[in-house]
């Protein structure tokens, strides 16, 4: 893996190879995605139906489309017990988490006839994209539906890509209904973003749609913005190690790869102050690569976008950290609270030894759905806000209105809105009462 010095050159440099695998820097792709998003606009379910023939090779139809019950039921009977049990604990841990971040409506009144407030509300109907292709996710499932149900969302729809066979993978299955989706959905790529942004004759349209998904679904999300709200133009997944010479290499280079396996455009990154950690580090990864699964991939994205940074001490190393913002965050330093502290920007951070990053993905309970490609400098992990709705409330008496009238109408005045002007002035004419 290779070994750069901190500097001003080589952070802009990494900067700019990081940046190149942000979905929105696909442009070639778009004029397909959009050219699907309309077809799915206009002509709804058959589109949907043709475009599943044509990218998954199934036969998918208004008779089949909507996951049934029966299907449910063999799917437990597919999936390990074990995995059941597990995924109910972990349920339990993302439910917990996310409980504490619930917000309630307020509201406050004055003496003199004002109150004010704020109402919230959850979304009506929510679509949770979950990926099928290179792997099978059941975390990601719990990760977007768990939350939505915690904020009180009454419609959970899911959309997921069908084998050949015209059936949803039992794992993926089993995670929708433990975790609370009302609905799933045979479908996948740009057309299930479009089906559920503009609705079908078998698919609903929803309010807002999150998950993670290959470029073609990143671009659709980013196309049908505005129609719906979503989660975020999620990029390939990362993972920066900032260590110190106290750390335990084999543990920096093992976390490491277990980033480098999701593809080819994942990255992953250690940024240290010991040169001597930095050798250690790169000699473990060069064996673990030997042993592990994905070999291939983890080189791909080791070679592109993997690297070793040594920085001139703890300082420069967390300027660095805080200037690439990556996805993952692992601090294994001899005081890592303290440089937690000092950590601005970074989607999750999980601090010691033992807070590995699959610990994050799968079981902890803080959500997995993270901000990449330095979106965690002003975007924050999914959570319960993302399913909610605020509106403000104000509610003034005649007599709190009565004496700040006249300041609002010269402000209005000011700006040339002579006829917000004349709504306030209106009420406080010659025999006129509210």
């Amino acid at each position: 893996m290779r070994i750069v010095k901190v500097n001003k050159d080589s952070i802009a440099n990494i900067l700019s190879d990081l940046l190149k695998r942000s979905p929105t820097n696909y442009g070639d792709f778009q004029d397909k995605v959009d050219a699907i998003i309309k077809n799915v606009r206009d002509n709804g379910d058959k589109a949907v139906f043709d475009y599943t023939a044509q990218f998954d090779k199934a036969e998918i139809n208004a008779d089949n489309i909507l996951v049934t019950e029966e299907e449910i039921k063999e799917a437990y009977e597919e999936v390990d017990d074990e995995l059941i049990k597990v995924i109910r604990k972990a349920i339990k841990n993302i439910r917990d988490f996310h409980e504490k971040q619930i917000q309630k409506s307020w509201f406050e009144t004055r003496e003199d006839g004002v109150m004010l407030g704020q109402k919230v509300t959850p979304m009506e109907t929510c679509g949770v994209y979950v990926p099928g292709g290179k792997a099978v996710y059941p975390s990601s499932v719990l990760m977007n539906i768990v939350p939505a149900h915690v904020a009180g969302v009454k419609n959970i729809i899911m959309t997921t890509p069908p084998g050949k066979d015209g059936k949803v993978t039992a794992n993926t299955l089993v995670a929708a209904k433990e975790a609370g989706a009302t609905k799933v959905y045979k479908v996948g790529g740009a057309q299930a973003i479009a089906a559920m942004a503009f609705g079908t004759e078998s698919i609903p349209k929803v309010d807002k749609i999150v998950g993670p998904g290959n470029i073609f679904v990143a671009l659709a999300k980013k196309a049908v913005y505005g129609n719906v709200s979503i989660d975020s133009i999620a990029g390939p997944s990362e993972i920066l190690v900032l260590a110190d010479e106290t750390a335990n290499p084999r543990y920096v280079a093992a976390d490491l790869l277990s980033q480098a396996e999701h593809d080819e455009m994942a990255s992953a990154i250690l940024v240290t102050t010991s040169e001597e950690l930095a050798h250690k580090v790169s000699d473990e990864i060069d064996g673990f690569l030997n042993q592990l699964s994905r070999k291939e991939i983890m080189e791909k994205s080791l070679d592109s976008f993997g690297y070793i940074l040594v920085a001139s001490d703890m300082k420069e190393a967390i300027d660095t950290a805080n200037a690439i913002a990556s996805e993952h965050m692992e601090i294994m330093t001899a005081n890592p609270f303290d440089v937690m502290t000092r950590i601005k920007n970074a989607g999750a951070i999980f601090i010691g030894a033992y807070s590995c990053e699959p610990l994050g993905d799968y079981f902890a309970g803080p959500n997995h759905v993270l901000p990449t490609n330095g979106t965690a400098k002003f975007f924050s992990p999914l959570s319960v806000d993302d399913f909610i709705k605020k509106s403000s409330v104000i509610y003034y008496s005649r007599e709190a209105l009565e004496p700040v009238h006249k300041d609002i109408e010269f402000f209005a005045n000011q700006e040339q809105l002579t006829a917000h002007a004349n709504s306030m002035k209106v009420r406080f004419e010659d025999n006129q009462e509210g």
